[in-house]
């Protein structure tokens, strides 16, 4: 069993030892976009009221004494969705009769006590009507708190930056394969623990030892998760002897004391080890990922793994920019379920949807090849035509959702097609502010599934509009 608090008390030592130096000027430090994690936007560039370009500019840094160093930024999100899907789960789930309506709403506070001192706290409502029978785990959560954390820092930002989290948290590392907030469902995922991060000679390195939590759909009710662990180092860097683009290095460790898989269920040990290269050099951009894993289930070994790659080229010059890519991906599954070797790749905590909006296929046991093609009529519209193929890789495993579900056991069919999906996926940014998306995904159900109970093709149609600020 892992002890997440033993893990944060060593880290918390390891930090204070360190001496204190001055943090970067906020002059130095550019205007930040919205970003995915908004604990990682710097808005101290808006001390200067010179700086700032629109009304809701002041509530980015609002200076608590003469020299604004200690300040406090706010800011929030309001997301409203309507998704309806015909034939969900390829009619294996209850059908909504007028589709669901989902409402997320999320306001933070970020406190900033001088450079090396501050204080995080964010509350997310997530609501759902309309989902036929009770809400599922991402779809509500009435009112609870999102993140609360504090960062303890010393060191120089242009030279070496040492930074202490301890509390809830979000957490997201490379493409999001293997830990990611959860974006596309209503409620997205944290965890409750440590992370410590070091910027120094190029290098980002993450080290963290945390516990997701058990999220309900109540008012304030979430608790920490005491049957799942996480914990590992994550690290990026821009090496000179790369010749374009970067690379991520991770090992990664996770428990879970009730895992489920087509084979059986109980104790589960796992420790990841993988690498990423990617960037992007005269109109090409490329993502490749390698990782492999080894462990204890239910006391047999846990063998498996998975590559995933997607390479771009984009013609900037062109008539309507288009972007014209192909990623292709595997992963391991079980080849005997009668056994004691495990052979299906876990995902851990990745993004929700994983493939597609749809987000009915997740990352175990499958091979995937998804050709896509990106336009821009302007500069703010983009339109996304893409075409997704799934295949089992073995045919003694099942197919799994991203969560971990398991959606089709083999039911002794040997058949691996499992089908397609083409999505036609429109997204016109408005303002900086303000984003409203529209998706259409319709799903061909292939031989697997005809061969292992219902099989209707499935329909998806979204529309979401997001304001952030």
């Amino acid at each position: 069993m892992v002890h997440v608090g033993t893990g944060c008390s060593l880290l918390l030592s390891l930090v204070m030892q360190l001496p204190p130096t001055a943090a970067a000027r906020a002059e130095d430090t550019p205007r930040p976009a919205f970003g995915k994690l908004r604990q990682d936007e710097d808005w101290s560039s808006l001390r200067d009221p010179a700086r700032r370009s629109g009304p809701l500019d002041a509530l980015k840094h609002i200076p608590l004494d003469r020299s604004g160093s200690i300040y406090l930024s706010l800011g929030g999100e309001l997301r409203e969705r309507y998704e309806y899907t015909r034939h969900p789960a390829w009619d294996d789930d209850p059908q909504d009769k007028r589709g669901v309506f989902l409402q997320r709403y999320i306001l933070h506070g970020d406190l900033h006590l001088g450079p090396d001192i501050r204080f995080f706290a964010q509350l997310l409502s997530a609501l759902e009507s309309g989902r036929a029978g009770p809400a599922g785990v991402p779809d509500e959560n009435r009112l609870d708190l999102q993140q609360a954390f504090v960062d303890l820092s010393v060191g120089a930002a242009a030279r070496r930056r040492i930074t202490l989290r301890l509390g809830r948290q979000e957490m997201s590392y490379g493409s999001a394969r293997l830990i990611d907030v959860r974006e596309g469902p209503n409620v997205r995922r944290k965890f409750d623990g440590g992370r410590l991060s070091v910027n120094a000679a190029g290098w980002r390195v993450d080290a963290f030892a945390v516990r997701p939590t058990f999220d309900k759909p109540g008012a304030f009710d979430d608790r920490t998760d005491g049957d799942r662990a996480l914990w590992g180092a994550y690290a990026v860097a821009t090496p000179s002897w790369l010749p374009a683009g970067a690379i991520d290095l991770y090992y990664l460790g996770f428990h879970d004391a009730a895992g489920r898989y087509v084979q059986a269920r109980g104790r589960e040990t796992r420790h990841t080890i993988g690498t990423r290269l990617w960037g992007a050099h005269s109109g090409w951009d490329w993502n490749v990922e390698l990782a492999g894993q080894a462990g204890k289930f239910n006391g047999g070994d846990i063998r498996a793994w998975t590559v995933a790659s997607e390479i771009g080229r984009r013609w900037s010059d062109a008539p309507l920019k288009p972007r014209l890519a192909l990623s292709a991906n595997i992963a391991s599954g079980d080849r005997n379920a009668g056994d004691r070797r495990l052979g299906t790749f876990n995902p851990l905590f990745p993004r929700g949807s994983y493939f597609d909006e749809l987000a009915l296929l997740g990352p175990r046991n499958f091979v995937n090849l998804h050709p896509f093609v990106t336009v821009w009529p302007h500069d703010d519209l983009s339109i996304t035509a893409d075409w997704n193929f799934f295949w089992r890789l073995e045919t003694a495993d099942g197919v799994y959702s991203p969560s971990g579900r398991i959606l089709r056991a083999p039911g002794g069919s040997k058949a691996r097609y499992v089908g397609s999906a083409v999505s036609l996926n429109a997204t016109w940014q408005i303002d900086a502010r303000v984003a409203l998306t529209g998706i259409y995904t319709h799903f061909f159900a292939g031989k697997f599934i005809r061969q292992t109970g219902p099989a209707r093709d499935i329909d998806f149609v979204e529309v979401t509009v997001k304001a952030t600020f």
